[in-house]
């Protein structure tokens, strides 16, 4: 395989040692040299330079090379050494019948050796005739009584090994020599480079080189011509076209040694080792090339000698990946395929891997077995475990091709959809719509399909699902034709609607009216009592006539259709396409359902509109019961369920819904729905002041869901929670960065882009911006408006609006503002939304502002908000020290560590860890703006400026801990840290940077 010009690098050693077997030989001494390697390493070079040593030296050369053409032909290389010294010999050696025992020429060759010394150079004897291979070691046995020298190279391993290659007695008495040439060194690649190149090659350059070729000199030498006649230079920036070359010469190799292997049976094993020669040992190989009279040992030894195949640290011979892929490349499609699948079946029969199976049915033809489907199933699984999510789409792919029931093929199609939603999401949204619109999928599939595309942000899909004629999606509640009659003799007498009721009753859901009506909302939470002891005698009823409905079917149809229309709710939320010609509007969420679905939208919905606090919060429970008919949970649905849960104040509740949410994805390797699981408990980490958390969630989610592949309807949520987050851990460099990024136009045309308008004014508040600020919340505001979003818990818009035209003088609209955010907080109920609403009224209004304080500590000190909380015990401190009234501050703290419980503020709490807003003034002042803080106070840790603005107020180390939950060691270092950064040298220092010289 080596060119005739192949250059000699670092063999030094081998030269000197030939050179001084030629000079011994001058003076009569046999030797018998044999230089092994393997192909490529240049034995044949050096025995072509040894020869031309020997004839400049005046030795006589007799030379010949075996090949695997004339590995049949008598007395082949016999004929090519005695040639020089006969014309005629080869037509007796090949004509004459051979005599036993026979050896032609050799006494006369002796005889001529000792007029003159003479070296006999073989080149490849692992291609030796068995005729030739009788000579030559009839010859060794000769070589101590005459002055001649043998030297032969070979790849190793030959067919019939010479017995002269082991030093046997038979030539004890000559100098047996054998050279094992190693690989280039980088040294010598270096070299190559330089000699070839003309130039030096930089250092990546070089070892790349050395990489790709493993140091074999004649791939090397061939890779660098080829490379020299592109005109490149050997650089760095080259290496990528330099392993692409290097491919290309090592297949070049393959092919050439593949076209003169003539044996067919070696051909077939070495196909069938191309194919699972990594998972199989070699008689099983073998045994998949097919029965065949060969013994194993030669088998092995042809392969060996062929170049094709080399000897790995001990193990069963290995293919490097392009002489693999050149073989299997002169194979027919079908006969490749077909190898493939027999290589699966005995890789199966053997107990192999499921990974090593399946990368076997990849390549192969179906093979019409349960056993492939199930092992490309859990090669699937074994994939995404080890984050090889491409490798894992392509193995499902290929469990398509298998026959499979409907059902089943429904179930590995959605499987498959939810990593494609990562890796090609195109692709699956059109798997996800061929699911929809078929009308055999499987029980909860279809809905299923839905979910996954909400979740990849696919709003169409829940249209696609919409059915037409009776019983639309458009009807508020199943109407008769839903629900199957009642079978003759079931002794039921219910009417027709009583029926319906019945079946898709909901144990959750108000009753006795239209829910969509507010005003009967409200006076449905008035007696909850009463309104429980009827949800549960609808429930008894709903059981009872559902067990007396014989059609499971329709029963079916009825819960998918209720949950398909609770995902369209979800769709309209995140995509507002009513305003769009001939698009119809979203249906109404029925009325009464047993769907777990429809109750965590349901609860949703009321969180939006601010009302039913305690219907909201009893729905988003029950969004997270099983499914009455056994159905398979949907994520979405629980996903809007929890966060209706942060606005009920229920947090830790939530968080414990969420981690079961996040263990269940991870279960079924849905790695979309881990991002967004993660995405959404990082809002609420926000909530509860854990901005740590927080980062550390929302790394995780785009691990799971890289940024690039996100949709464009999700890009502003995830961008305000990266915002807030690098806002309130002290990096605010970034969230700038974060809200100067473009997002794409489908962006502004989402619900979500309300929540990056509300970061983007917290970032502008935090930098003292308040007519930018106001501008941000003011579209904010616009924007949830638009989708039917009143609720003060879900973003606190209108306080920190009116804070800001209150910096600006607008008094009228800040107070317009503040007290309606007080009256819907009110409305809705909670501690947290009213106790920042008061908040947010005490700031602005300029009349008794103390006791807006007090009302508004009083109210946040029984709610979870912790950060709230601390924030109005400042204000209140604030405008009680111009009063000299600072005790019923430290009261109120006393009280409210006494009392403390869980902490989970409600509308992301941390946009209002941003520099506080302006304090309070004495009454009968003018509201005088916030003083600019000092330099090196946007350092602060949100914790330490937490703590420094405790210790301002002239709380004590132990009280601040008490507050704050946290050690009094802990304070010490927050207020060593403070202290550092501000310059300064303690608690008066701080007092005065924080109130002024008139703080006091």
């Amino acid at each position: 395989m080596a060119p005739p010009d192949l250059p000699l690098f670092e063999r030094d050693r081998e030269q000197a040692v030939l050179s001084a077997v030629i000079g011994e030989l001058r003076s009569g001494r046999p030797a018998l040299v044999t230089v092994t390697g393997e192909p490529g390493l240049g034995q044949n070079e050096l025995l072509r330079w040894a020869a031309g040593q020997a004839r400049d030296r005046g030795v006589h050369v007799l030379a010949a090379r075996a090949t695997s053409a004339e590995h049949e032909l008598r007395y082949g290389v016999v004929a090519q050494l005695l040639a020089p010294e006969d014309r005629d010999i080869a037509t007796r050696l090949f004509v004459a019948p051979q005599r036993p025992g026979g050896l032609p020429g050799l006494n006369h060759l002796l005889t001529a050796c000792h007029d003159r010394p003479t070296l006999l150079v073989v080149q490849d004897v692992q291609w030796l005739d068995p005729a030739s291979l009788r000579w030559l070691e009839a010859l060794a046995r000769r070589l101590p009584r005459a002055p001649l020298a043998l030297l032969t190279s070979t790849t190793g391993t030959a067919i019939d090994r010479p017995e002269w290659s082991v030093g046997t007695p038979l030539t004890g008495l000559a100098s047996t020599i054998e050279l094992a040439l190693p690989p280039l060194t980088t040294s010598g690649v270096s070299a190559a480079v330089r000699t070839i190149c003309g130039v030096p090659g930089d250092t990546d350059f070089t070892h790349a080189l050395a990489q790709a070729t493993r140091g074999v000199p004649a791939v090397v030498h061939e890779v660098l011509l080829r490379f020299t006649r592109t005109g490149c230079a050997p650089r760095a920036e080259h290496v990528e076209h330099l392993r692409t070359l290097t491919a290309e010469v090592v297949g070049d190799h393959a092919a050439q040694a593949l076209s003169e292997l003539r044996d067919p049976v070696a051909v077939d094993v070495l196909r069938a080792l191309a194919v699972c020669g990594d998972l199989l040992d070699f008689p099983l190989v073998c045994t998949l090339a097919g029965l065949h009279p060969v013994p194993e040992a030669r088998l092995r030894a042809t392969l060996m000698a062929s170049g094709l195949l080399t000897p790995r640290d001990g193990s069963p011979p290995g293919h490097d990946a392009v002489v693999r892929a050149r073989i299997l490349e002169e194979m027919p499609a079908a006969d490749r395929a077909d190898l493939y699948a027999r290589a699966a079946r005995l890789a199966q029969r053997v107990a192999v891997a499921d990974q090593g199976i399946a990368e076997l049915l990849l390549r192969a033809r179906p093979v019409g077995a349960p056993w492939a489907v199930a092992t490309l199933r859990r090669g699937f699984a074994a994939a995404l475990r080890s984050g090889r999510r491409d490798r894992a789409t392509a193995y499902l792919a290929r469990a398509l091709d298998e026959p499979l029931r409907s059902e089943e093929r429904a179930r590995v199609e959605l499987q498959l959809a939810s990593v494609q939603m990562v890796t090609a999401p195109t692709a699956a949204e059109r798997r996800l719509h061929g699911l929809i619109r078929s009308t055999g999928t499987g029980t909860g599939l279809r809905s299923q399909a839905v979910d996954l595309c909400l979740l990849g942000g696919d709003t169409r899909a829940a249209r696609l699902a919409q059915p037409t004629g009776p019983g639309t999606l458009g009807d508020p509640a199943p109407c008769d034709a839903d629900v199957p009659a009642p079978r003759r003799g079931s002794g039921t007498g219910s009417p027709p609607g009583r029926r319906a009721r019945a079946v898709a009753g909901d144990a959750t859901a108000p009753r006795g009216g239209n829910t969509s009506d507010p005003a009967h909302r409200d006076g449905a939470d008035e007696h909850p009592e009463r309104t429980a002891t009827a949800d549960n005698d609808a429930t008894v009823s709903a059981r009872d006539e559902l067990a007396t409905v014989g059609d499971r079917h329709e029963l079916a149809t009825v819960s998918e259709r209720h949950e398909l229309i609770a995902l369209l709710r979800v769709a309209r939320f995140l995509r507002h396409e009513e305003t769009c010609p001939g698009v119809p509007p979203a249906p109404a969420l029925p009325e009464h359902s047993h769907s777990p679905a429809v109750a965590g939208v349901r609860a949703w919905e009321h969180a939006m509109a601010g009302v039913h606090l305690e219907a909201s919060r009893r729905l988003a429970r029950a969004a997270f019961a099983p499914d009455p008919g056994g159905r398979p949970p949907l994520v979405t649905p629980r996903l809007f369920a929890c966060r209706a849960l942060f606005l009920t104040d229920d947090g830790d509740e939530a968080e414990a819904h969420l981690a079961t949410l996040l263990n269940e994805a991870h279960r079924q390797r849905a790695a979309i729905a881990i991002a967004h699981v993660l995405a959404v408990r990082a809002d609420l980490h926000l909530r509860h002041g854990r901005p740590d958390a927080a980062a550390r969630d929302l790394a995780a989610a785009e691990a799971e869901l890289p940024p690039a592949r996100l949709h464009p309807l999700f890009v502003p949520y995830w961008a305000s929670l990266n915002l807030v987050a690098d806002l309130q851990n002290g990096r605010p460099d970034r969230a700038r960065e974060i809200a100067a990024r473009p997002v794409p136009s489908l962006s502004e045309e989402c619900a979500t882009s309300a929540y990056l308008l509300f970061a983007r004014g917290v970032l502008a508040r935090s930098e003292d911006d308040p007519q930018r600020a106001r501008a941000y919340f003011r579209a904010c505001g616009r924007w949830l408006l638009h989708y039917g979003c009143v609720n003060p818990a879900v973003l606190p818009w209108r306080s920190l609006a009116a804070e800001a035209a209150h910096a600006l003088g607008d008094d009228a609209e800040a107070l317009r503002l503040t007290r309606e955010e007080v009256r819907l907080a009110a409305r809705w109920g909670t501690r947290s939304a009213l106790g920042r609403a008061e908040l947010g009224l005490a700031v602005v209004i300029r009349e008794n502002r103390t006791e807006h304080f007090r009302a508004a500590v009083a109210t946040l000190s029984e709610s979870p908000a912790r950060t709230d909380y601390t924030r109005a015990v400042l204000e209140l401190a604030s405008a009680e020290s111009a009063e000299a009234e600072r005790r019923t501050a430290l009261a109120l703290t006393s009280r409210r560590a006494s009392t403390a419980g869980g902490v989970a503020p409600g509308p992301l709490p941390g946009f209002s860890q941003a520099p506080p807003a302006p304090a309070g003034v004495p009454p009968g002042r003018g509201a005088a703006p916030h003083p600019r803080p000092p330099a090196g106070w946007p350092a602060l840790s949100p914790a330490e400026h937490e703590t420094a603005l405790l210790a301002a107020s002239g709380l004590a180390n132990r009280e601040i801990a008490t507050t704050l939950s946290v050690t009094t060691r802990a304070v010490e270092l927050r207020l060593s840290g403070v202290y550092r950064k501000l310059r300064i040298r303690g608690r008066e220092e701080l007092r005065a940077l924080r109130y002024g010289p008139e703080g006091g």
